[in-house]
């Protein structure tokens, strides 16, 4: 069996806010959140539950699952890979706005419910600090009175979570292991298959069970965040380089976006090959090298093609001036008759 990466954002949506995820929340919310005995969920409503996205390009996700708990208490949750600029403060903009645009106009203030921001992070955000999970509200500074817990921001640090698959005790931590390790499984450990919640979430995960769409666009999210990780260590590298002469600020930025940019398109070119070899079997090296020439748009174009056609000829059919830009005579040929593109 092959499971999906739930570290990413579309497969953590898949998992914890489709339709039939209700019962796998609720378990997931109360390990999570530690919420036991007269203080633990017992009933919720999935906001703006998962559906199949058609993916035109690589936006992240503000929030990845939004739920209503049975006392009126709102959760959001986010998986968040990549440590991007402005994240803390994405995070508490989230909340505030699910806080306040809960009153229409002439509310009472009274008719407000508490919210919680859940966020796992693939990266560590507290340096100080060897615990996984931190719980903030709003206190006062220096004698630590309470304002409110309305707004309540909760973060799971994946990196600091160190517990073993032999170790593993509290349901709290079969969910974040789940979480961290799913998609590198081949098969359920006995310790996350005595819940019956988290075999079903596996269930979820399972790639057997995806549409070729699915599987499609999550191998596209996937190798988007290997390569955007690789990019963001390698922009900042030759960022401070380029700093050495045209000053460290400017420099770094510089080497960000660049890395950014080729990222992205290496992102969406291995996520092609993939999804057509899977498709379709091997691909021949010239087509792998004609792929490596295009641009963003047009391995866009080929990999929504590409979920939907029958033949690996019908994913560039169509695409007449690609292989006479390559300069390739024997393509151009086939071009200008119509016949289909990379023939062995």
């Amino acid at each position: 069996m092959h499971f999906l990466d739930v570290k990413t954002d579309y497969a953590f949506k898949r998992v914890f806010g489709s339709e039939g995820s209700r019962p796998v929340l609720l378990s997931f919310l109360n390990a999570i959140l530690d919420y036991q005995g007269e203080q633990a969920i017992v009933d919720l409503s999935i906001v703006d539950p998962y559906q199949v996205p058609m993916l035109k390009g690589m936006k992240d996700t503000c929030v990845d699952v939004k739920a209503v708990l049975a006392n009126g208490k709102h959760v959001i949750i986010e998986m968040q890979v990549l440590n991007v600029a402005g994240f803390e403060k994405r995070v508490l903009h989230n909340a505030a706005k699910e806080y306040a645009t809960q009153l229409k106009k002439g509310d009472e203030y009274t008719l407000l419910n508490p919210v919680i921001a859940l966020t796992f992070t693939d990266f560590v955000m507290f340096e100080g600090s060897d615990e996984y999970l931190s719980r903030f509200r709003l206190i006062e500074r220096d004698r630590f009175i309470e304002y409110s817990d309305d707004v309540e921001l909760i973060f799971v640090e994946l990196p600091k979570f160190n517990v073993d698959q032999d170790t593993l005790d509290t349901t709290q931590d079969k969910w974040i292991y789940f979480v961290i390790n799913a998609g590198s499984l081949e098969y359920i450990p006995d310790k996350l298959a005595s819940d019956p919640r988290i075999t079903e979430a596996f269930g979820m995960a399972n790639e057997a069970a995806m549409s070729p769409e699915e599987l499609g666009i999550q191998f596209k999210r996937h190798d988007f965040i290997i390569l955007q990780r690789g990019s963001q260590a390698l922009a900042e590298r030759k960022g401070k380089e380029v700093g050495i002469e045209l000053g460290k600020g400017i420099g770094i930025e510089m080497g960000k976006r660049i890395g950014n940019e080729n990222g992205m398109l290496q992102g969406e070119t291995l996520a092609l090959q993939k999804l057509l070899t899977k498709r379709f079997g091997v691909l021949t090296p010239e087509l792998v090298a004609n792929l490596s020439s295009a641009s963003v748009e047009q391995i866009e174009v080929w990999f929504d093609k590409a979920i939907e056609v029958a033949h690996l000829n019908d994913v560039f059919r169509q695409t007449e001036c690609w292989a006479m830009i390559l300069n390739s005579k024997s393509q151009q040929k086939r071009c200008k008759t119509q016949e289909p593109l990379f023939l062995p």
